[in-house]
């Protein structure tokens, strides 16, 4: 009876193979530069070869870190809903540079960002059977937290439905 429980360590690849399916990899979808190297680690490659694909990588344009991070932001929050402190973890998370992810933020615009949380608070309002508006209100404000958004502004848009 085999165990089912231990991993196949994947073949060894060779730096050209690496490149060449990473390549089809990165043209798939916009990715971080960490996530290509821990993919080329995968693969069974060495530091100094990680390295010098990557930089062939990003000269050949298949990774641009800002591009990444502007793809990020706008999915996560148009599709997602997330709000800037909940999608500015995930980019630190991957290894995104400040500059890149403050940029890539600086997209969503004030009005954009408030309406969106105006819209991921009202959806809930509807969905907590709370009778105790203290109590609602605290759940609200937890539930718009969790989601990335700040704190004076989930008060705010609370104070803007209250109308």
């Amino acid at each position: 009876m085999e165990n089912t429980d231990r991993k196949i360590s994947p073949k060894r690849l060779t730096p050209l193979v690496a490149r060449q399916k990473i390549e089809i990899w990165c043209a798939y979808q916009e990715r971080a530069q960490q996530e290509t190297r821990d993919k080329l680690y995968e693969y069974g490659l060495q530091k100094d070869d990680i390295e010098q694909i990557i930089t062939e990588l990003i000269g050949a344009n298949f990774l641009n870190e800002e591009r990444f991070a502007m793809a990020f932001v706008s999915g996560k929050f148009r599709i997602k809903l997330w709000g800037k402190i909940k999608i500015k973890g995930e980019l630190r998370l991957r290894k995104v540079s400040d500059y890149c992810i403050n940029k890539a933020l600086k997209q969503i615009s004030d009005t954009d960002y408030f309406s969106t949380l105006e819209k991921v608070i009202s959806k809930k309002i509807r969905l907590i059977k709370e009778p105790n508006k203290i109590k609602k209100h605290y759940k609200l404000i937890q539930y718009a937290a969790s989601r990335g958004f700040e704190k004076d502004l989930i008060i705010d848009v609370l104070k803007e439905l209250e109308k």
